[in-house]
């Protein structure tokens, strides 16, 4: 089958010493994935850089194709979707004028959703929309109710939205996504490289490390955490996002943290790393006793998949797709949201417990191998691809 992956903003290739955000990262492995399986897939994505050529051809099999919609920079998400007709026109021209013609196009992202189906509603090529995360909290006439709008039409407008939990296939329902047109399809993680075997960051082998993983955004719960190793004594927390260490300094969140640690009096044991790169991202898990995911607003968090898949034991708050990923009293623990007490006995209990540590780390490994594994999430998705494009089929046929 042929597959068009649309990701406007997100590109597969390689981000060399950059942190790879999650969209990026999840482009890239289903992409290939479902290269593995036979298909023959392209990736369209904008052109932010004049040296990018105009293909290019990645070992998986997978190509890669720069569209050449606004200018050939990076563009704050607000300066994109003025963009997207001429993304859109360029895609409808390319597979109008080459003899390569999908079958089904994968959106991913509203903005690459909008492109999608006005390229190919004239050609009756089917399209797939995943999301990744949608507005949420918007008021009428907010800030983000254009956005909800854009995306309550597109959930509407195409064949299938596949969301990546229970929670934002809720969240999709309730701005008006008809609850036929949805299937849930978790993303995957990438198991040759997030192993408990392999390097592993440098810590004090004396003092029980807590990771915590994330861009530094007031939602994503850092704040508890901070105040949560009050009641953790000797235990270190590290914080591994958001800007490169070098601009923490001047980073607001940063700033604000690091003023929280003083306020509580755990300064000395708190440590901001930054942004990392991410083939530096398996040592960090391996490093750590247990990772801690304490967002009160997210639809997926990828960090408590990724250090499952290290053999790392997860405390979370029951939010999102965490509330799938972790099965409680089994491969970690959930805690209520914006609870700093309660997520600070959680974790004082897990650290002070190797036994139950151990446990929940065999378990949380085999649950990331068996339930996430990228192959199954490609064999998932293109179920999706073979129904839409068999449905689309039958339609033509119907009419013919």
């Amino acid at each position: 089958m042929r597959i068009a992956m649309i990701s406007e903003q997100a590109s597969p290739l390689p981000a060399g010493d950059a942190p790879a955000g999650a969209q990026r990262r999840h482009i890239a492995e289903l992409s290939a994935a479902l290269a593995e399986l036979g298909h023959d897939v392209r990736v369209y994505t904008r052109r932010d850089d004049p040296s990018l050529p105009a293909e290019v051809a990645l070992p998986s099999g997978v190509r890669v194709l720069h569209v050449p919609a606004g200018p050939p920079h990076a563009l704050a998400g607000a300066e994109l979707l003025q963009h997207m007709g001429d993304f859109a026109k360029w895609l409808r021209t390319d597979w109008h004028d080459t003899d390569w013609l999908p079958d089904v196009a994968h959106a991913h992202f509203w903005t690459s959703g909008l492109a999608a189906v006005t390229a190919a509603k004239e050609i009756g090529v089917p399209v797939v929309q995943s999301f990744h995360e949608i507005a949420v909290g918007e008021q009428p006439g907010g800030p983000g109710a254009s956005r909800t709008g854009y995306e309550r039409a597109l959930g509407r407008a195409v064949d299938r939205v596949v969301a990546q939990s229970q929670d934002e296939l809720r969240g999709l329902v309730r701005i008006g996504v008809p609850r036929s047109r949805l299937t849930v399809v978790p993303a995957g993680v990438d198991s040759d490289r997030f192993t408990p075997d392999g390097p592993a960051a440098d810590r004090d082998p004396d003092r029980p490390r807590i990771l915590s993983v994330g861009r530094l955004v007031e939602r994503k719960g850092f704040g508890d955490v901070i105040e949560a190793l009050r009641y953790v004594p000797g235990a270190e927390c590290v914080v591994v996002g958001g800007p490169p260490a070098a601009q923490l300094d001047t980073d607001p969140q940063a700033k604000k943290l690091r003023a929280l640690a003083e306020r509580c009096q755990v300064a000395d044991r708190v440590r901001l790393v930054g942004g990392v790169p991410a083939t530096d991202m398996p040592g960090w898990y391996r490093s750590a006793d247990l990772l801690v995911a304490a967002p009160w607003q997210e639809q997926f968090e990828l960090a408590p998949l990724e250090a499952m898949a290290c053999g790392v034991p997860v405390v979370g708050t029951p939010v999102g797709g965490i509330n799938e990923t972790i099965v409680d009293g089994l491969t970690g623990d959930l805690v209520p949201a914006r609870d700093p007490r309660a997520l600070g006995s959680a974790l004082r209990r897990l650290v002070n417990d190797k036994v139950r540590r151990f446990a929940y780390a065999t378990a949380a490994l085999d649950r990331a191998r068996q339930a996430y594994s990228w192959k199954r999430v490609a064999s998932q998705v293109g179920a999706v691809y073979d129904t839409v494009s068999g449905r689309r089929t039958s339609e033509a046929e119907a009419v013919a």
